[in-house]
């Protein structure tokens, strides 16, 4: 079985009282290294899905038969999209402890599988009724994101309606809950009243869990520019800056030769009056080919002395 690396300052001991007792189940030394890999799946899971994906399935192969380690694999799958093998995970861990905690997700999977029609009928189940108040919560808004899915717009809005909208005091799910609100009456054009509820979704979103400021601010028609991302749409590409100094001296000399060619010209009347000149010359030097020749035979017969240059070499 392929190990993932787990980091030195991971022990296994971060992990959740009521996990580390289902761990119980298993050998010690078993019992921490899955331990140690849902760590690992708690930590990346909303930095890195694909990197808690990879350690789920770790601890999957090592304790399957472990709901917490079901739930981990579930979450990981969910978060990397993968709704029909997060489904089965949920359900596996659901039917090893008998809870409904996970019916809200479960119910948005199989929106993911495109069946909004069957996440309705979860949010009508009563397994709803048996959750705490952030399970019916979390359950509202997946009924209203199947609403949604299905293009009833106005039915989506009045599923967000609850007397959790409208309570002054924040609890963990309030900031999410005003941003679906809001983000279902701009989809419906009420503009103004989303804008109102995009600023109180700002309000309760103490840890940025959503993106309402900048929702807020693209209503109020404020633009944020990545100065450091922007390019110099004067500065010209690479190809063209190494063809450009080319292209200039090209430019340079053009003027030089320009102020060369009259000179050119001025010399070309002189090279033609040279040529009748050297065009009488020539029968002359051909007369004198013939007395060159004779004087050379005639050295030869002699024993003429050889040149300075070959008696110094003696």
């Amino acid at each position: 079985m392929k190990r993932l690396p787990i980091p030195e300052d991971v022990t296994g001991d971060e992990i959740d009282k009521d996990v580390r007792q289902e761990l119980q189940s298993l050998p010690k030394t078993l019992a921490e290294d899955v331990a140690k890999n849902l760590v690992m799946v708690a930590r990346l899971l909303d930095e890195d899905p694909e990197g808690a994906y990879g350690y789920s399935k770790v601890a999957l192969r090592l304790a399957s038969r472990v709901a917490a380690v079901r739930e981990a694999a579930g979450f990981a799958a969910y978060a990397t999209q993968k709704y029909a093998e997060a489904l089965g995970e949920f359900r596996a861990a659901r039917r090893m402890t008998g809870t409904v905690e996970l019916w809200p997700v479960m119910a948005d999977c199989e929106r993911g599988l495109g069946r909004p029609e069957k996440a309705l009928d979860m949010a009508g189940a009563p397994e709803v009724h048996k959750l705490d108040k952030a399970g019916q919560v979390e359950m509202r808004l997946v009924a209203a994101g199947a609403r949604r899915d299905m293009g009833q717009l106005d039915a989506a809005i009045v599923t967000l309606q609850s007397p959790e909208l409208a309570s002054q005091s924040v609890q963990p799910w309030t900031a999410r809950l005003r941003y679906a609100y809001a983000d279902a009456l701009l989809a419906a054009g009420r503009e103004r009243e989303a804008r109102e509820w995009f600023a109180k979704a700002v309000e309760a979103d103490r840890d940025s869990s959503t993106d309402a400021s900048d929702r807020l601010a693209e209503l109020d028609g404020v633009e944020f520019v990545d100065a450091l991302a922007e390019e110099d749409p004067e500065e010209p590409g690479v190809s063209e800056a190494a063809d450009q100094p080319a292209e200039d001296e090209d430019a340079e000399d053009a003027p030089e030769d320009a102020e060369d060619a009259p000179e050119d010209a001025e010399d070309a009347p002189e090279d033609a009056e040279d040529a009748p000149e050297d065009a009488e010359d020539a029968p002359e030097d051909a007369e004198d080919a013939p007395e060159d020749a004779e004087e050379a035979a005639a050295a030869e017969k002699s024993g003429g002395a050889a040149s300075p240059e070959a008696g110094d070499k003696d």
